[in-house]
C-alpha cells in the first residue's frame, strides 16, 4: 500500500501541500543503489510494457514504444485533472524508464557490441497500483484520441514480480556496462548465487538519466539481474 505524506512548504501562509509521491526516493533500496553491489529481493510491481527486438539505436519500433510508454504513463498522471479520477488515484511522479534486455541464448554479460541487432527487449514504466486494466483502457483511449497516429495496441499492462536479484549502479555511456556487470557476476558468485535469467527474470536496467541531458560519462544507470542459490 502506498501512503502520502504532507510538507508544509510555506509556514509563512499556514498552506501545507501533498507532495508527489516520488518510487524512487521511497524504495532506495530498489533504484538507488551505490556503486557496491547489494542483494535486493524486488517485490510485485505493475508495468506497461511492450516487446521488442533489434538494436535501440536504430529501430524505429524502438521509438515509438518508449514515445508510447511515455505517452500512455504521463496521460494516466495527468487524469488527475479529468472531470473523473480513477478510484485511488494520488499524485505521484511517473518512475523513470526500464529495460529487460537478452539474447535468444538467455546469456547476457554486458558485450554487446556488433550484436545489437540480436537484441530482445521489454520497455517499461512502473504504474501505480490504482492503474486497472480499466484505467489503461482509458489511458490508451485518450492518447489514441490525441496522437492518432501511435499505435496503443503493442502495450500491454502486467504485473512483474522480479524476485531475488542483485544489483549495482553503473556510471558512464551504456557501451561501457561490461566491467560493471562483471563485478557484478563476481559479487554474485561469491555471495553463494547464481545468475538465471528465464521469463521476463533477465538483464535489467533502470535508466536515472536522460540521455538527452546527460553526458554519457555522467549517466546513471541501475543494472540488475536475478539470482537463485547455487
Amino acid at each position: 500500500m502506498v501512503l502520502l505524506y504532507a510538507v508544509n512548504r510555506n509556514d509563512k501562509k499556514g498552506l501545507v501541500f501533498m507532495a508527489a509521491f516520488d518510487y524512487k526516493k521511497e524504495y532506495k533500496e530498489l533504484y538507488l543503489p551505490k556503486k557496491k553491489p547489494v542483494i535486493v529481493d524486488v517485490p510485485k510491481m505493475r508495468f506497461i510494457m511492450v516487446n521488442g527486438k533489434g538494436d535501440p539505436n536504430t529501430s524505429a519500433f524502438y521509438k515509438e514504444a518508449v514515445e508510447l510508454l511515455y505517452g500512455l504513463s504521463y496521460t494516466i498522471k495527468m487524469s488527475k485533472k479529468g472531470s473523473e479520477q480513477p478510484a485511488g488515484y494520488f499524485d505521484y511522479v511517473v518512475p523513470p524508464l526500464e529495460g529487460l534486455w537478452w539474447f535468444e541464448d538467455n546469456f547476457f554479460d554486458g558485450n554487446v557490441i556488433g550484436r545489437k541487432d540480436e537484441f530482445c527487449w521489454v520497455m517499461m514504466i512502473r504504474q501505480p497500483e490504482f492503474v486497472t486494466p480499466e484505467v489503461f483502457e482509458t489511458a490508451k483511449l485518450k492518447l489514441s484520441k490525441k496522437k492518432p497516429g501511435i499505435d496503443t495496441s503493442i502495450a500491454r499492462l502486467e504485473d512483474f514480480t522480479e524476485g531475488l536479484c542483485a544489483q549495482v549502479l553503473h556510471i558512464g555511456p551504456y557501451d561501457d556496462e561490461a566491467p560493471t556487470v562483471a563485478a557484478l557476476e563476481e559479487f554474485i558468485e561469491s555471495q553463494g548465487y547464481r545468475t538465471v535469467m528465464s521469463g521476463l527474470r533477465q538483464h535489467h536496467e533502470i535508466y536515472l538519466s536522460d540521455p538527452r541531458r546527460s553526458a554519457p560519462e555522467k549517466l546513471k544507470t541501475v543494472i540488475r539481474h536475478p539470482i537463485v542459490r547455487r
